[in-house]
């Protein structure tokens, strides 16, 4: 499967072939997507029917969309069975694709649907970066209304810890940005709070924007959210933080799963802004998409409001999430429950 190749390796697929084939292919897997080997249209027939069905790493299980035909989520299905989940959403000047690192995810955060699967493997670069590809493809054959017809953002904030995957993730973003041409200021790289990761991002040569999951301003709370807390406390997780941002100068942005009666009093609201005041972070405050197996709720509409309010009276700059896709399960890991509990169903069925 050619995203399994590095860019630079491409040749050896093809033997025999002139050195310009090579250039031809790497164009159309990363320059101009496109879903089929048959539309590769200046390659010779023998080189499109040799790749034939094998140019995907994965195959799409279902496409889901919502909002208008402005959000859209894949479930993509490896050879070997693992699921991998993103999402594209669609906004009048950009389009955004949300992406996975992993199938599954080891770090447990009570309130996330990937995390009540566990751990399956990490993504190889090829696999990460194929989602890129494959939703600029799908764009160019289908555009979202009133969007851009090229994924102009990526967020890894998908299925899986980014920044436990470290090296195929480092692979996949120098992919994005050295040969599909991506601005490094359009991928972000989230994490639940991996602090040998983020010392190691802030060391890479490519400016891209550092997203800190922090759903609990004091250790107390945070360790029962997020059980990587426990390894790394709030206080190492905003040095580590802070240094990210004086090594490339980027803006910090800290993401708050806003969850009824759990972490939407004023006191957290405090504690996160003068954390956001510290980094020169910007907050971005995301109301709860319920789960299966989550013992939470979504904060009511005024609450979410009256939380954002206090952070900002307390003198740090927030947004509240637009959510989208809700029903369509589209946050991580959620189509992924809804995929394996219908195979429950139909398994008792057939019983």
């Amino acid at each position: 499967m050619p995203y399994h190749v590095a860019p630079e390796d491409l040749g050896e697929l093809l033997p025999g072939e002139p050195a310009y084939r090579t250039t031809q292919l790497r164009e159309w897997l990363y320059d101009h997507p496109v879903l089929t080997a048959g539309e590769m249209t200046n390659l010779p027939s023998h080189v499109r029917d040799m790749i034939g069905d094998g140019l995907w790493p994965f195959s799409v299980e279902s496409e889901l969309s919502a909002d208008g035909g402005t959000t859209r989520k894949f479930l993509y299905r490896t050879p070997d069975g693992a699921a991998i989940e993103s999402v594209l959403m669609g906004y009048p000047k950009r389009t955004t694709l949300c992406i996975s690192s992993q199938a599954g995810c080891a770090m447990a955060c009570t309130f996330c649907a990937t995390g009540q699967f566990g751990f399956e493997r990490h993504l190889d670069a090829g696999e990460i970066v194929a989602q890129v590809a494959h939703a600029t493809a799908t764009l160019q054959r289908e555009p979202m209304p009133g969007s851009p017809s090229r994924v102009g953002n990526v967020v890894f904030m998908g299925m899986g810890e980014p920044l436990a995957n470290y090296d195929n993730v480092r692979e996949a973003i120098r992919r994005m940005v050295e040969v599909m041409g991506m601005s490094a200021r359009s991928v972000t790289v989230s994490t639940v709070g991996h602090v040998p990761g983020i010392r190691r991002l802030a060391a890479e040569p490519w400016p891209v924007t550092l997203a800190v999951s922090l759903h609990g301003a004091t250790d107390e709370l945070r360790n029962t959210l997020v059980p990587l807390g426990r390894r790394y406390p709030v206080a190492d997780l905003v040095e580590a933080a802070r240094d990210f941002t004086a090594a490339h100068g980027r803006r910090v942005s800290l993401e708050w799963t806003l969850m009824d009666r759990v972490n939407d009093s004023f006191e957290q609201a405090a504690l996160l802004a003068g954390i956001a005041r510290d980094l020169r972070a910007h907050v971005n405050v995301i109301p709860f998409n319920p789960t299966p197996l989550a013992p939470y709720e979504r904060p009511s509409g005024n609450r979410i409001r009256a939380f954002a309010a206090e952070v900002e009276r307390h003198g740090a700059t927030v947004t509240i999430r637009d959510t989208r896709g809700e029903d369509i399960d589209a946050a991580c890991g959620q189509l992924r429950v809804r995929a394996a509990a219908a195979k429950d169903t139909q398994l008792e069925r057939s019983s």
